[in-house]
């Protein structure tokens, strides 16, 4: 049978068919109206209410990251132009500052990085050494080893918990050769500039950031 939308574009999730009102169930069908619960309809009404906003803050947002990096580069390239200078160290990280200390924007350049396959080397000669010592000792070693390579949802394992392997200073000659095959395996595959806004009251303020995370607002 063949269906005749009058309306489509209604942003209150009613579609008109033939002249009647329906709404789209989750399973794609069709239920009428007059036939959905109450609160239903409210909930549905809140939650595109809420979704209208979430959506345009996502824009400006986007737009606003794009502005202010647009901004920065202008600023950097102007800078190395007129005075053959650039701002920030090798890596890319950059601090600009007002004239009066009280507002300063950063722009944090963070590496990207996977593991090959020596981190399986890694994990072996590890097992070899918690095997080895004895079942008592070091048991905060055996908690960031059973965190580290425990993987996620996504398969991915815990990038934080092998650094942390990294900072134990163990003269077992296995472990300083799996601490090498980490290191090894390590693989930048990129980077990601993170920009952060900080502003305070006067010179001997602490720096307070401008926070633009719904987390943590």
């Amino acid at each position: 049978m063949e269906i005749n939308l009058d309306n489509t574009n209604r942003m209150d999730g009613v579609v008109v068919i033939d002249g009647r009102e329906f709404m789209v169930d989750a399973k794609g069908g069709y239920t009428p109206l007059a036939l959905v619960k109450p609160q239903h309809k409210l909930e549905d009404e809140t939650v595109r209410k809420i979704m209208k906003f979430a959506q345009d803050l996502n824009a400006q947002i986007t737009r606003f990251r794009a502005n202010t990096m647009l901004d920065l580069g202008g600023f950097d390239a102007l800078l190395e132009q007129e005075y053959g200078a650039k701002i920030g160290g090798a890596k890319g990280n950059r601090t600009y500052q007002t004239v009066d200390g009280l507002m300063k924007v950063q722009v944090q350049v963070a590496d990207l990085i996977d593991f090959g396959s020596e981190l399986q080397v890694a994990k072996k000669l590890i097992d070899e050494c918690l095997n080895e010592w004895s079942a008592g000792s070091r048991p905060e070693i055996q908690a960031i080893v059973t965190r580290a390579f425990n993987t996620d949802k996504e398969g991915k394992i815990n990038r934080s918990e092998i650094f942390m392997l990294l900072r134990h200073a163990i003269e077992d000659e296995r472990w300083q050769r799996a601490m090498d095959a980490i290191r090894d395996a390590m693989r930048v595959t990129g980077s990601k500039e993170y920009v952060r806004f900080y502003q305070r009251a006067s010179g001997g303020d602490q720096w307070q950031a401008i926070t633009i995370d719904l987390a943590k607002a």
